[in-house]
């Protein structure tokens, strides 16, 4: 997988994590396809090409990559998660949990429900930024998926 072909979709319901994150992950990836939806709702909607907002869109893609907030409105994280996993079209699909909580509950659910990884937010930037780096890093230079 090349940097041109990476198709991220955000599922973060906080405007200043989302923005922070496609801040950093733009800088970093230049020519990446992001695509953020707010809550777990409206994650299915768009992969499972749901609703008015999502049935007709034409530049609809399904992710190489999905950053998966854990407390989201409507269908929390885990939820979508397992929907994810649980679906023969969308399993292969790496899903990275992307939250604040560090709660060892969280984390065993999230990987009792095959997320390929959890990361926790690090409330200062310069941590952040770096996470974010080696995400990039990861799952651009190093990851490889089964087209």
């Amino acid at each position: 997988m090349t940097k041109e072909e990476l198709k991220i979709l955000l599922v973060e319901d906080n405007d200043d994590h989302a923005e922070l994150l496609l801040m950093e992950l733009e800088d970093k990836l230049k020519d990446i396809e992001l695509f953020r939806v707010s809550d777990g709702e409206e994650a299915l909607d768009y992969l499972y090409r749901r609703g008015d907002k999502y049935s007709k869109l034409t530049n609809h893609f399904l992710p190489d990559l999905i950053l998966l907030d854990l407390r989201l409105p409507k269908i929390d994280g885990i939820e979508v998660l397992s929907t994810i996993k649980n679906d023969k079209n969308l399993k292969k699909i790496p899903v990275v949990m992307l939250t604040s909580s560090d709660a060892e509950n969280d984390i065993i659910e999230a990987y009792n429900n095959y997320a390929n990884s959890y990361l926790v937010k690090p409330l200062n930037f310069d941590k952040f930024s770096k996470m974010l780096d080696s995400l990039a890093e990861y799952w651009i230079e190093w990851n490889r998926q089964p087209n």
